[in-house]
C-alpha cells in the first residue's frame, strides 16, 4: 500500500508580486519607459541604459524571490543587484536635472513630501500588484503625467529612494534569516536529521537500511567546524536533539533541528 503524504517546501518561494519593493519598482520601470519616450532624444544610448537599469531593478526582485526556495545566497545576490541597478538609474535622473539646469527637490521640499506621503499609505491588492500602466493607474499619475520633465524626474527620484529603502530592509531581513536559519542545504540536512531521528526511535536498529550513506552535517556558522548531533541532558529541552559545534567548549554555537 502506498502511503499518501503531502509535501511541504522547507522554504517558500515566489509571492514577489505582493512585495512593496516589487510594486514600487514596477511603477519606476514603466514610468521610466514613458519618461524616455517623452523627454530623451530617440538617438541617445541613454534610453537603453535607463530602461535596462529600471528593468533590472524589477526583474531581479522577482528572480530572487523565485530562487529563495533553494538558495538564500542567490536571493541575496539578486536583491543586491536590484539595489545597485536602482542606484544607477537614480544617478541618470540626477544627471538629467543637473545638465539641464533644473532644480532637484530636497527631502524637505513640499513636492517631495507629497510624493512620499502617497507611498506611506499605498497598498496594492495582490491582483493589482503588476498594473498595466502605472503612470495612469496610480496616485502618482498627476506627477508622472506632468508636462514638465523636471517634475517627472524628481518624482521618480523620490520613488527610487523609497524602493531603495524597501530593498535595504529586505536585504537586512534576508541576512538575519540566513544567520539564524542557515541556507537551504543546511535546513535540508536538519530536516533529514529530524526525520531519521524519529525513524530510529520507532523502529529497531536492525531494520535500518545498512547501505544508507553517512549523513553530512552543515558547518558551524561561527567557526566553520563540523556540527555534530547532540542530546540535551538538562533544562526544558532535556532529551531533545540539537546540532552543536564540534569545537565545543571553545565554540558554543548550537542549532535547533526544527
Amino acid at each position: 500500500m502506498t502511503e499518501n503524504t503531502t509535501y511541504k517546501k522547507l522554504r517558500p518561494s515566489g509571492g514577489y508580486r505582493t512585495l512593496r519593493s516589487f510594486q514600487t519598482t514596477t511603477i519606476i520601470y514603466d514610468a521610466t519607459v514613458s519618461f524616455c519616450e517623452r523627454f530623451i532624444d530617440k538617438r541617445s544610448r541613454l534610453i537603453d541604459q535607463m530602461v535596462q537599469a529600471a528593468r533590472s531593478g524589477r526583474q531581479n526582485i522577482a528572480e530572487g524571490s523565485r530562487a529563495s526556495a533553494t538558495s538564500s545566497q542567490t536571493e541575496l545576490r539578486l536583491v543586491n543587484v536590484a539595489r545597485a541597478s536602482l542606484d544607477e538609474l537614480l544617478l541618470d535622473y540626477e544627471d538629467f536635472l543637473r545638465q539641464r539646469g533644473k532644480r532637484q527637490w530636497t527631502k524637505d521640499d513640499v513636492e517631495a513630501k507629497a510624493v512620499r506621503s502617497v507611498g506611506k499609505v499605498l497598498h496594492y491588492p495582490p491582483d493589482r500588484a503588476d498594473p498595466i500602466n502605472p503612470a495612469d493607474d496610480t496616485p502618482y499619475a498627476a506627477w508622472l503625467n506632468n508636462q514638465d520633465p523636471a517634475v517627472v524626474a524628481n518624482t521618480l527620484i523620490c520613488l527610487i529612494h523609497q524602493a531603495n529603502y524597501l530593498l535595504d530592509q529586505q536585504i537586512s531581513g534576508l541576512e538575519r534569516s540566513f544567520v539564524s536559519d542557515g541556507g537551504y542545504s543546511e535546513q535540508l540536512a536538519a530536516a533529514r536529521i529530524k526525520k531519521r531521528s524519529g525513524y530510529h526511535r520507532s523502529e529497531p536498529r536492525d531494520r535500518a537500511e545498512p547501505s544508507e550513506a553517512p549523513l553530512t552535517l552543515p558547518p558551524c556558522l561561527l567557526c566553520s567546524k563540523p556540527m555534530v548531533l547532540r542530546t540535551a541532558k538538562q533544562g526544558k529541552n532535556a532529551g531533545k536533539q540539537f546540532l552543536g559545534c564540534s569545537g565545543y567548549p571553545e565554540c558554543k554555537s548550537t542549532r535547533q533541528l526544527g
